[in-house]
């Protein structure tokens, strides 16, 4: 009787905390947090020298409805997404001329533009791999956490059936 109560409760908390996890990720706000629409504000990029055909991640605060990016002759025009700080991640063209460029910045909510410098570097960088650069995704950890979870409520039963005394024992 103890042993299916504690089997019981032990599938519950699991239960519990495998349909938490959804909610812990959610944004409260039920959407993208909105902006100051006072305009484009810190720019940034990263890396400030990128070589010809690298990407680049920019950043900017105030565009809490999105905006766009654009460098004319050195890459497409690209959406920064939506939230206090939007980002965009662009590639600088194959054949965009190396030394200093400027790129603009434009929130869907205002007409406002800012600017911020950025310098593009002769040939191709190193044709690196991802290595340790990149974390699980959500679909992996979601996998994982089921692993994990299925693991315990087997080692559980597991220890319960051991714990049962044989029929002609007592």
């Amino acid at each position: 009787m103890r042993a299916s109560r504690a089997l019981a409760v032990t599938a519950a908390a699991f239960a519990v905390v495998g349909l938490g996890i959804p909610f812990a990720s959610a944004n409260p706000a039920g959407g993208p947090p909105s902006g100051g629409g006072n305009g484009p504000s810190n720019v940034t990029v990263n890396p400030y020298s990128v070589h010809q055909g690298s990407t680049m991640q920019v950043s900017a605060a105030g565009c809490g409805r999105g905006g766009t990016v654009w460098s004319h002759g050195n890459f497409p025009q690209t959406n920064l997404s939506a939230g206090s700080i939007g980002f965009a991640t662009v590639r600088i063209f194959n054949h965009a001329s190396p030394g200093h460029h400027t790129l603009s910045v434009k929130c869907h909510d205002n007409s406002l533009v800012a600017t911020h410098r950025f310098t593009i570097l002769d040939g191709r960088g190193a044709e690196g791999g991802l290595g340790g650069s990149i974390g699980p995704s959500s679909t992996e950890t979601a996998i994982g956490a089921g692993l994990i979870s299925a693991a315990a409520l087997g080692a559980g039963v597991h220890v319960m059936r051991r714990r049962r005394p044989a029929a002609g024992r007592a």
